[in-house]
């Protein structure tokens, strides 16, 4: 199954994962990052292929405002076999730094928000081991000119965005 946005994450230190990311680019977290207007719902657009989320389709991660500097995440996708979930918490640990910490899983992984549009439309995901990354978007349709700046965002940070895969999003 191709688990969702997250997982991959977590489970990063127990498995060895690709490396999409030249990690002797830096990379950097938005420093004007707003937790509350990052709440909600966003479809994956693209992401680099890891093997907890082989399969799935229909990806969202919705993220909900549980005080105290945590937000509360769940992330689901359709595959063959059904839906699939898993929830967990989101710390917030610097500008555009967030810890997840998913059910299920012992450790706790780094996101790093690399990029939102102003209105937050758009998200760039990552982590500075370069382990996975994602495009995300408030629609499942997203302009191509934000992709395009997403995809630059990522080529920027070090990612090899010859490896970047769109993530189907199907109509309902």
């Amino acid at each position: 199954m191709r688990w969702l946005a997250l997982l991959p994450l977590a489970l990063s230190a127990c498995v060895a994962l690709p490396e999409y990311r030249d990690t002797d680019v830096p990379i950097s977290s938005m420093a004007t990052f707003d937790a509350a207007a990052y709440a909600g719902t966003w479809y994956e657009i693209a992401s680099f292929p890891v093997p907890f989320q082989s399969g799935c389709r229909n990806t969202t991660a919705i993220y909900t405002p549980s005080g105290s500097g945590t937000l509360n995440v769940l992330n689901a996708c359709d595959t063959d076999d059904g839906p699939k979930t898993i929830a967990g918490t989101a710390r917030i640990d610097g500008p555009g730094r967030l810890e997840i910490r998913l059910q299920g899983v012992p450790i706790a992984a780094d996101y790093w928000v690399l990029w939102v549009d102003t209105d937050y439309r758009t998200a760039v995901v990552g982590t500075p081991a370069g382990r996975s990354g994602w495009i995300l978007n408030r629609k499942p349709v997203i302009p191509a000119d934000r992709l395009k700046a997403a995809r630059d965002i990522l080529a920027f940070n070090g990612y090899d965005i010859s490896q970047l895969q769109l993530t189907t999003q199907e109509a309902p």
